[in-house]
């Protein structure tokens, strides 16, 4: 089910284990029981690494869930027929070291790569902001 941008933000802050809800979005997705509580949301946007934004591309930048089995899968499945249906023709995301992929792989996506753990970053002007991302290996998933 579609979900409006400030409510799956809000599900975000809420329900995911270590990061803020993303600032931007394509589009957003939920998952609800029978009486039409929502269970998990998935978020959608254009790729964080600028070198993937190549306009056939997006990235599931959060998913979140109240424990709720198999919900993450579903919008996993989900968030790729809505991007498919909107002309992209990729979708990727990313999980951190020892997360194991379970509901990816339940969706039928397969590992891209692995990325080494990020050093950050740091100049002057410009201080790091701490994302909860730098120190952190993470792996590049992709949608069948």
């Amino acid at each position: 089910m579609p979900v409006r941008s400030r409510d799956a933000k809000e599900f975000v802050r809420l329900w995911h284990r270590h990061h803020p809800p993303p600032a931007g979005q394509i589009f957003s997705l939920g998952a609800a029981d029978e009486p039409n509580i929502l269970r998990a949301v998935a978020v959608v946007g254009r790729p964080v690494a600028r070198h993937l934004d190549d306009g056939t591309t997006l990235e599931v930048t959060r998913t979140a869930s109240d424990g709720t089995r198999n919900a993450n899968s579903l919008l996993y499945g989900a968030a790729w027929r809505a991007a498919k249906a909107l002309g992209y023709r990729r979708l990727i995301t990313y999980t951190q070291a020892g997360e194991s992929g379970a509901s990816l792989r339940g969706a039928g996506w397969r590992v891209l790569a692995h990325r080494p753990p990020r050093p950050g970053w740091h100049t002057p002007s410009r201080p790091p902001t701490d994302r909860g991302t730098s120190q952190i290996a993470r792996t590049l998933w992709q949608a069948p």
